[in-house]
């Protein structure tokens, strides 16, 4: 069976990720490749970094532990970014997990932040509970901070904070409702999944607002593919792929399912050298689908 649409069609790689004895997905947060098409599957479960070759044999786990598995970047460098959500930290490491840098203070920055009904009481510093990274080719390092902000945050490859952007609010651009997700398209501009506000704001990288792509059901990551189309998971139960002005190239899902090639809770998405994608899955859903491209 084919899913999606056009020049982007799938077929569902049944089974994919040989998982030795021990081991679970429980809910996959995150997914990135790195320039070798290795899959780093950052996991809701007692081993939270787990790696695997496009085929999906297993390689190997990280001896790290995290408070709360969210968002996951691999840069440029093959340098692995990892946001802790619960620990308000996002951490840079070598693909065989070794620590080389640490941003935040570990304490929740000042926003009043009590729930995800409404957008917090007023944007602060970094974090509270951050979400997703994205790094610039010259080393930048955007941070979307999240379900206790609703900020944007640029440091330098340093670690040292450039600038931040964003308020609350549910209408205007530039405010964000939940920013979740965040990526850099071929031109450098930077993409907010703002997920409570059913949308993905465009601003350049001193966070002047240039456009927004509507019509999305909470948004929750986002990752440019090699010819600038966009693929988007969305929390409820569907993927969608567009083009650089926002129109759609392909869709599938919208009907929570835990059929195999449909979705629960997609939430995290990585693609490979080959075009081949991949979606995490959280909440019910528990689970990493690989969809092979179809050429």
């Amino acid at each position: 069976m084919a899913y999606g649409s056009g020049d982007f069609q799938y077929e569902l790689a049944e089974g994919w990720g040989d998982l030795p004895d021990g081991y679970e997905w429980n809910q996959v947060a995150g997914v990135a490749v790195d320039s070798g098409d290795n899959v780093y599957a950052y996991n809701r479960s007692s081993h939270q970094v787990m790696v695997f070759d496009s085929a999906g044999g297993f390689l190997g786990a990280w001896d790290e532990t995290f408070a709360n598995p969210h968002g996951i970047h691999i840069g440029p460098d093959d340098s692995v970014y990892l946001a802790d959500r619960d620990a308000h930290l996002v951490k840079k490491y070598t693909l065989d997990g070794r620590e080389v840098l640490r941003i935040g203070t570990g304490r929740a920055s000042e926003t009043g932040y009590t729930t995800n009904a409404e957008p917090v009481p007023k944007a602060a510093g970094p974090f509270n509970l951050p979400t997703g990274i994205a790094v610039s080719n010259e080393g930048d390092i955007f941070i979307s901070d999240g379900y206790g902000n609703s900020r944007v945050h640029r440091y330098d490859a340093t670690g040292s904070l450039i600038l931040s952007w964003g308020l609350p609010g549910k209408v205007n651009p530039g405010d964000f409702h939940l920013p979740h997700g965040i990526g850099l398209d071929h031109d450098g501009m930077v993409l907010v999944c703002d997920r409570e506000n059913d949308r993905v704001q465009v601003f350049d990288q001193d966070g002047e607002f240039q456009e927004m792509f509507t019509g999305f059901r909470q948004p929750t990551d986002l990752h440019v593919g090699p010819e600038g189309e966009i693929y988007v998971p969305e929390l409820q139960g569907r993927v969608t792929i567009i083009d650089s002005e926002g129109e759609i190239l392909a869709q599938w899902g919208g009907e929570r399912s835990h059929d195999a090639g449909q979705f629960w809770a997609p939430h995290g998405v990585a693609v490979d050298s080959r075009g081949d994608m991949y979606i995490g899955e959280v909440l019910e859903g528990q689970r990493l689908q690989k969809f092979a491209r179809i050429r």
